[in-house]
């Protein structure tokens, strides 16, 4: 790290220790004992400008609070039956680890429907496998490497993504938003598989808008991606819909254990769960908090995040019309809150 980058980490530092008590309470909560790795995230999310950073983080820590984000995971979305319905609809999970020891987050980004729930149990769900993340996989994973690891691997699956996606755009931007303003550079790399015509139309018009360093992480694999994150991640690791022909759909490995991580069924998901309902059981024996009654504010999308949200949008619906799409695209409404 250059002589520029330890000025700004150390002009930032001086900041954040100015800040007052609450702010600093749920600052602790965000870098979990490792202060200088979470500046540099934000950091490189605004260039390096200290100014920038400072502004921020700042915004974050009280989004955090205000929204009560340190209090989430103890509030498991009830009764068990809607989570189902979530974890059926909202397609994410933890299929393993890398060989470095980063968390390889699964999405089926095609076959999610989110036409379950209501939309504030979509970021409210999305929003506790952030902080369990962060909080409670990443921290593991520091501590059996006996090294720092803040970052974690995506693989998204865009089988099955279709014209009527074009339905989600407003949510998946809000879900976004979150993410880049709260949650930055916790991704390593994000590997796109499966990916569809409309995926290829898209993302030519898409890739120019993004940012050189969110190109680099980008990479998309054609044809059967295993052997190629294969050099990643040993076997057990992979998606389940990376593993071989028509895997996509099993829901159980040989053994019994459920395969598909996407499942509520699936061990990470219980892990997840039942831990969300201890976390309520003390904070309860402490003080009651609002079961059930979370609603988040969306931070605004920055104009980039809304340039490449209608540009998506724009390519949908072009290539809607060059395929001779029979039904009408004209009244097709984006689902918001």
């Amino acid at each position: 790290m250059g002589m520029a980058a330890q000025e700004a980490i150390r002009q930032l530092q001086s900041l954040m220790e100015e800040v007052d008590e609450p702010l600093r309470r749920t600052y602790e909560n965000i870098h979990q004992g490792y202060p200088n790795e979470t500046l540099v995230r934000f950091l490189k999310a605004r260039d390096w400008n200290v100014p920038k950073t400072y502004e921020m983080l700042v915004d974050c820590l009280k989004w955090r609070i205000e929204n009560e984000i340190d209090n989430i995971l103890a509030n498991p979305i009830t009764p068990i039956e809607l989570y189902r319905a979530v974890r059926d609809s909202q397609l994410l999970g933890l299929s393993g680890y890398s060989k470095e020891g980063l968390p390889v987050i699964a999405i089926g980004v095609g076959l999610s429907t989110y036409d379950k729930a209501s939309v504030n149990k979509y970021v409210q769900s999305h929003i506790q496998m952030n902080e369990y993340r962060d909080r409670v996989v990443l921290p593991q994973a520091t501590k059996k490497h006996g090294r720092y690891i803040g970052t974690c691997i995506k693989v998204l699956d865009m089988t099955g993504l279709r014209l009527s996606a074009l339905n989600q755009i407003k949510l998946l931007s809000n879900i976004s938003s979150v993410d880049d303003l709260n949650y930055p550079e916790k991704t390593e790399t994000y590997y796109i598989v499966n990916p569809p015509r409309i995926f290829s139309a898209c993302w030519k018009v898409v890739k120019p808008l993004l940012q050189e360093r969110t190109r680099r992480k980008i990479q998309v694999l054609h044809g059967s991606p295993r052997d190629e994150l294969l050099k990643i991640m040993d076997y057990s690791s992979l998606p389940h819909f990376c593993r071989k022909e028509g895997s996509g759909s099993s829901r159980h490995s040989e053994n019994g254990v459920v395969d598909n991580c996407f499942s509520l069924d699936h061990p990470f998901h219980q892990q997840l769960y039942n831990f969300m309902k201890e976390q309520a059981l003390l904070m309860e024996s402490v003080a009651p908090i609002r079961q059930g009654s979370f609603q988040v504010a969306i931070p605004a999308p920055d104009s980039e995040d809304l340039k490449i949200a209608r540009t998506i949008e724009s390519t949908f619906h072009m290539f809607g019309n060059q395929n001779g799409i029979v039904r009408s695209l004209s009244g097709l409404k984006v689902s918001g809150n």
